[in-house]
């Protein structure tokens, strides 16, 4: 469990606010034994400069292995401009989209606080600069001569705030983590803190909000206190024990970034970097694939510009063929073609997408059969079939989207081929939540890929194991947590 504390100066620094017992002075947290517990630590003193005391919490939690915003690097770089300058590169677009002030003016001064801004054209702007130099209040000071520029960045104290910002700070605060104003319940029970990474927006989510449903249920059940968050909450990733990401992960993509985060904290989090990176590129899988000799339909890699290459792909694999761009997902960007003038229109279209595109032999089928592999083993089965007059379990070519049926399985029941293969290809890769599309051809399984973040919803997946599927998923990061703690107190002693 994680435990937050906001290290003041002293008690009257704190007045204008609402009690808590997270507050303490910075001679409590000098006098403070060492946890057993993570402790995650806002300073709020009243001064950050070198030496100063502001300076040494954050010193000292990173020495006592508390996570601490601002962190001792964020408070170097912002005290000299020639280091803060050298991490703004990626800052550049969101300047850019800032227009020209209503007023004719050519200077701005407003303050972030926990990466919120009360000016909305400005919020991108506080959000960036807030993930690369996390603080509680910074003030940015922007200038326009063509275009408008980063003039200064400025670390602030709370104290120096007027009633209004007290206020905007207070509510920032609560969002940023709100086990300040309203502590989770915990039962005797609960040993951990579970973060589900969902995202609101996402058309076409891996889980629907009768699994979220059911897995923060069942979380519970196992001890765990569950919370839904967002992209929004990256820097609240210290909160917890572990992260399961029920988003669709891509590599230029928070997903990549929470879970890279959340390692780096030391959370258990499903699915791992590693994972993402590998199953989310379908020209590494195809060369995966071929090291480790998993079955898989015959595939090659084509080049662009490389005209001898597309003929010996055509020779090898002959028409119809299918197309592929390596991070493709729910069936986008994965085209059959039949003749080799459908083909060189097709290449053109995805060229511009990727340098390199995978093509490989077409096999019918009127399903795909879809393995969950959890830590090396299988533990659900579906059939999906191909949607209405389309190749595809997806059909993006409507208006609508649409997709086939399905059918779900004991694993005891799927042919053995089958499961073989799809154990196959996930060894390699790792041991995190996968989910195998393999083919059955002529008594024989064909791995076509190997998608992390498999979707899990409500009526689908959980049709056979019903809530036994949420609960064994999850027993999997009380298995890993529980194999952590062990390890360290065995360290300890």
């Amino acid at each position: 469990m994680s435990r937050v504390l906001i290290v003041i100066d002293q008690p009257s620094d704190w007045a204008p606010y609402y009690p808590s017992e997270h507050v303490i002075t910075f001679a409590e947290y000098l006098a403070l034994p060492c946890p057993q517990q993570r402790v995650r630590v806002i300073n709020l003193c009243g001064d950050y400069q070198y030496r100063s005391e502001g300076y040494y919490c954050s010193l000292l939690a990173e020495a006592r292995s508390h996570h601490v915003l601002p962190s001792v690097r964020s408070l170097n770089d912002l005290a000299l401009p020639q280091l803060y300058k050298l991490q703004l590169g990626g800052i550049l677009p969101a300047l850019g989209k800032l227009p020209a002030p209503a007023d004719g003016s050519n200077e701005l001064r407003v303050k972030s606080y926990f990466g919120r801004c009360p000016e909305p054209v400005l919020q991108p702007l506080a959000r960036l600069l807030f993930d690369r130099f996390p603080c509680p209040v910074l003030e940015i000071h922007l200038v326009r001569n063509q275009s408008w520029e980063i003039a200064d960045l400025h670390v602030c104290s709370h104290r120096d705030l007027d009633d209004a910002e007290e206020t905007l700070f207070a509510e920032a605060l609560d969002g940023f983590s709100n086990q300040v104003w309203r502590p989770r319940k915990k039962s005797e029970s609960t040993r951990y803190d579970l973060a589900i990474l969902v995202n609101p927006e996402e058309p076409l989510p891996p889980s629907d909000s009768f699994a979220l449903k059911k897995f923060a249920s069942a979380g519970r059940e196992l001890g765990f206190a569950v919370e839904m968050i967002t992209p929004a909450d990256y820097m609240r990733l210290p909160e917890f024990d572990a992260l399961f990401i029920r988003e669709t992960t891509s590599i230029d993509h928070h997903t990549y970034r929470f879970a890279k985060r959340a390692e780096a904290e030391g959370l258990v989090v499903l699915d791992d970097p590693t994972s993402i990176l590998r199953c989310t590129n379908k020209i590494y899988l195809a060369d995966l694939f071929r090291i480790h000799r998993v079955p898989a339909p015959r595939t090659v890699i084509l080049r662009r510009g490389d005209e001898a290459g597309l003929q010996a792909a055509v020779q090898a694999l002959g028409l119809p063929m299918v197309i592929k761009i390596p991070d493709g997902s729910f069936s986008r960007g994965v085209v059959k073609v039949k003749s080799e003038e459908e083909l060189r229109d097709r290449l053109g279209e995805l060229f511009a997408e990727s340098s390199l595109l995978l093509a490989q032999e077409f096999l019918y089928t009127e399903f795909d059969w879809r393995i969950g592999v959890l830590n090396n083993r299988p533990l659900y089965a579906c059939r999906y079939y191909m949607a209405k007059n389309h190749w595809q379990i997806y059909n993006h070519g409507n208006k609508k989207n649409s997709s086939g049926g399905f059918a779900t399985l004991p694993t005891f029941e799927v042919p053995k081929a089958v499961l073989q293969a799809a154990l196959r290809a996930t060894r390699p890769i790792g041991n995190g939540f996968y989910g195998v599309d393999v083919k059955e051809s002529a008594g024989k399984g064909y791995v076509i890929e190997v998608n992390d973040n498999p979707s899990i919803d409500s009526g689908v997946e959980d049709k056979y194991l019903g809530r036994e599927l949420y609960r064994q998923i999850l027993s999997e990061f009380i298995r890993r947590l529980e194999a952590r703690r062990i390890g360290r107190q065995e360290a300890r002693a």
